[in-house]
């Protein structure tokens, strides 16, 4: 079973639509850690190393990804953790697709993504983090 952290960055109080893609991922046989509301990158990024998860799933609707989620990335990798894989799930222009997936974000979701493509863009990202060499 793969185990999930789930978190949501920064100032975002909005956790509804998380807790729904938490039940997701639970019901597709995952082990969700949700770490609830206003992380920091360092705050997950310490979660996901003591809870020795195989993803991290980040939740914004606020617009602060270009900001946070490269230091998410960033963060991992000067922790030697470097082959989690973070999946970004929110209000993300596709403006900014681009610069996600150069920051090293494994996989962006938008509003309206079914259960079956967030299951699969989650298992997908695990599958390939596991052929990879690790980056620290």
């Amino acid at each position: 079973m793969s185990r999930v952290l789930i978190a949501k960055l920064g100032l975002d109080g909005h956790d509804r639509g998380v807790k729904v893609v938490a039940r997701m991922l639970r019901d597709a046989g995952f082990e969700v850690i949700y770490t609830g509301l206003f992380q920091t990158p360092e705050s997950v990024v310490a979660a996901a190393i003591d809870e020795d998860v195989d993803a991290i799933g980040v939740s914004m609707l606020s617009g602060a990804h270009e900001a946070l989620m490269p230091l998410v990335v960033e963060r991992l990798r000067e922790a030697g953790a470097g082959s989690i894989p973070v999946i970004l799930g929110g209000i993300v222009p596709d403006g900014d697709l681009e610069a996600m997936e150069q920051a090293g974000v494994a996989a962006v979701l938008t509003p309206g993504a079914t259960a079956d493509e967030v299951v699969a863009a989650v298992q997908g990202a695990i599958e390939r983090s596991r052929s990879t060499p690790a980056e620290s």
